[in-house]
């Protein structure tokens, strides 16, 4: 047997051949102000290092974005879903917790939000039920072939899951395996893919562990934290500048393999009509909340 044939059997390449298959990185825009801005990429000119705005998430990622309840991370997932399809791009939709009624109201409530006309996502947007679907929610082949069916029939270029822990929740066990095959199904499939988990209240607060362990995020290409804090000590009340019993809300991307990012901490606001708006890095905030207060 031939070297070349034996390095195939063995599923060996070189990086002369697999070159020409590298993907272009850039940025596919999220929909929530202020974070496309925080990815970003590196040139070296003139000897100096030159950091270039991505200006989205990053072209082909399997981004994750986890918290625990009412952090936003729905909110983030539908913005993205919306923005993406008023753009021209077709998302399919995989709705593990909410049946599609309601989540086709609340796609037109956050385009409207946005400013987007509904006749503008209507035909771009797809949805797959697992919520009421229990064969699809709990047998990961038969929703992995639907998903395979709609890319291949609509056109599908980004996957929106909310939430990923939905398909794992009786047995957690698997997490690692259930995530490892559907990060392996985008890449195969060429989708940039947002995909929602949920964190137990156990967890700390800002890491990047979810139900099911860090095993999650250490698979997929970056992690997104959501946190809400409660303002219940006068040492809060000094340090956030807020009245007791309020909320803060703090955003890290915990992690991106794909491209650098912005390491800090941002203080972000859900807005009234249901928009996560990144805010300023929480080094800053405080540092005006202490000269306000002094």
């Amino acid at each position: 047997m031939r070297e070349s044939e034996r390095r195939r059997e063995y599923e060996v390449v070189s990086l002369h051949e697999i070159k020409g298959r590298a993907p272009k990185i850039f940025g596919i825009p999220s929909g929530v102000e202020g974070l496309d801005s925080l990815f970003f990429t590196v040139e070296i000119r003139n000897g100096e290092v030159k950091k270039i705005p991505l200006g989205g998430y990053p072209y082909l990622s399997v981004m994750n974005l986890t918290g625990i309840a009412d952090t936003g991370k729905s909110l983030m997932a539908e913005q993205f879903a919306v923005k993406q399809a008023s753009l021209g791009y077709r998302v399919c939709f995989v709705t593990v917790e909410t049946p599609k009624e309601f989540i086709v109201q609340s796609l037109r409530y956050r385009a409207s939000a946005m400013g987007i006309s509904i006749e503008n996502i209507d035909k771009n947007i797809f949805i797959i039920d697992c919520a009421t679907n229990q064969g699809l929610r709990e047998n990961l082949n038969d929703l992995l072939d639907t998903l395979a069916y709609a890319i291949r029939e609509y056109g599908i270029k980004s996957v929106v899951i909310d939430s990923v822990t939905g398909l794992y929740e009786a047995k957690e066990v698997m997490a690692r395996v259930i995530v490892r095959k559907v990060y392996n199904f985008m890449k195969k499939w060429r989708q940039t893919c947002l995909m929602v988990s949920q964190k137990r209240s156990s967890s700390e607060e800002l890491t990047a562990e979810a139900a099911g362990g860090y095993g999650v995020a250490h698979i997929v290409d970056g992690t997104i934290v959501l946190y809400k804090k409660l303002i219940q000590s006068k040492f809060d009340v000094s340090t956030y500048g807020l009245p007791l019993g309020s909320i803060i809300r703090l955003m890290r991307i915990d992690g991106c393999r794909m491209t650098g990012h912005d390491t800090r901490t941002f203080i972000f606001e859900i807005t009234d009509t249901g928009l996560v708006r990144i805010m300023a890095p929480l080094n800053e905030y405080i540092k005006r909340v202490g000269g306000k207060l002094r």
